[in-house]
């Protein structure tokens, strides 16, 4: 059986001797639970992005479900969610944008979207609202931001606030303004084939003061240990530690992060700026090629995208269908993937948990959900890979 050598692989890792560096200084510090390393990926993160506070969890996945619970515990009205809110989220993401609407009881309410941005459809979006809508989970796909200038006058004037799932564009801005930082609360992913590599790893930013104490207590546990000693959740702590150390404030989890992966952030962090160039350099080259692709979409981007992928949609007119297209990528070493989930709502097993309804139709998520596919943007200049795959799609 032959096998078919990578030319153009989903990612590549960046990691040098300041990586290897960073983990043996955590090696030789024999301290690998969250501690020093991670409280200054968090100071340094939080000053990146332009937040006020910045908490480092353990997945991407584990930053949604921590932003989501944090939201059951608040006592500001404006914000606190019950069970049974609705919440519009658009019908193409991760499945980890979802699962925490449903484990918190929430009304989920899907909309299609643009089939140019990828983003949710602020059109429909707007058609989707009720008075019983209380959030959006906005979803920046592939590194694109979503339009929030639009998606603010849509929601002016009601009882309505943005949440971010910005785990596939960290670096992505608006007016110079950061991706993640539109909403109350925001998510970001540093997975090996993301923007940044922590091992595993995510973060939550925010600016509200009473959701970052309420962030810190359920990171761990739902004790106050972390928590700073005049909080919001607790008020005033105990000066005596050992009183502290088992105190169980709010019913939270164990998502802490590695030593190493806060260490490896740090690296990274200092790195990510020259990265998100590159990829922008690489975007240019892949849109030279496939702006005018007479059978082939691509996304169109909105403010500057820090282009987590590049994606690709057969037109209507297509001499061939996806997975003709699959078959001659593959064949040519070429590694793809469906655009995260697809349509969401095929996944018809798993919605059986969900309380959930669809808003109007879902004709671009059905038609991404079967025409299209992404291959991967590096840190690091891919003309070649580029160039092959303009090659074999001519």
């Amino acid at each position: 059986m032959s096998t078919v050598m990578t030319n153009y692989a989903l990612a590549s890792s960046t990691w040098n001797e300041k990586e290897y560096s960073a983990i043996q200084r955590v090696i030789e510090s024999d301290m690998f639970t969250m501690g020093k390393e991670v409280a200054q990926y968090e100071k340094d993160f939080a000053d990146f992005f332009g937040s006020k506070y910045a908490l480092m969890v353990s997945s991407g996945s584990t930053a949604n479900l921590l932003m989501i619970a944090s939201l059951f515990f608040t006592k500001n009205s404006k914000l606190k969610l019950n069970r049974g809110d609705e919440i519009i989220v658009p019908a193409v993401s991760w499945s980890t944008t979802y699962f925490p609407l449903q484990q918190y009881g929430l009304k989920v309410k899907f909309v299609d979207i643009d089939r140019k941005t990828l983003n949710m459809d602020l059109d429909k979006l707007e058609a989707a609202i009720t008075d019983k809508t209380r959030a959006i989970l906005s979803v920046n796909l592939l590194g694109n931001p979503n339009d929030y200038a639009r998606m603010n006058e849509v929601i002016a004037g009601r009882d309505i606030y943005i949440l971010e799932d910005n785990c596939e564009s960290m670096g992505a801005t608006i007016d110079g303004k950061q991706a993640g930082t539109f909403g109350v609360m925001g998510t970001y992913s540093s997975f090996f084939s993301h923007h940044i590599a922590t091992m595993e790893g995510g973060c939550i930013v925010t600016d509200d003061e009473e959701l970052y104490h309420i962030l810190l207590c359920i990171r761990a546990h739902g004790w106050t240990r972390n928590l700073p000693k005049f909080n919001e959740v607790s008020g005033e702590k105990s000066d005596d530690p050992f009183e502290e150390s088992f105190k169980f404030m709010l019913p939270g989890y164990n998502a802490r992060p590695l030593e190493m992966s806060g260490a490896l952030g740090i690296e990274q962090l200092k790195k990510l700026p020259g990265f998100i160039a590159t990829r922008r350099s690489n975007a240019q080259l892949f849109q030279s090629y496939f702006s005018d692709h007479p059978y082939i979409e691509i996304q169109q981007e909105t403010g500057s995208s820090s282009w987590f992928g590049f994606s690709l949609i057969l037109k209507e007119n297509a001499p061939y269908d996806r997975a003709e297209l699959v078959k001659l990528l593959v064949k040519n070493g070429i590694e793809c993937r469906p655009i995260v989930t697809g349509n969401f709502l095929k996944n018809k097993e798993v919605l059986e948990y969900f309380d959930y309804e669809v808003s109007g139709s879902l004709d671009a998520a059905e038609y991404l959900d079967t025409h299209g596919l992404f291959v991967g943007n590096h840190q690091n200049g891919i003309e070649n890979e580029i160039k092959l795959l303009a090659e074999v799609l001519a």
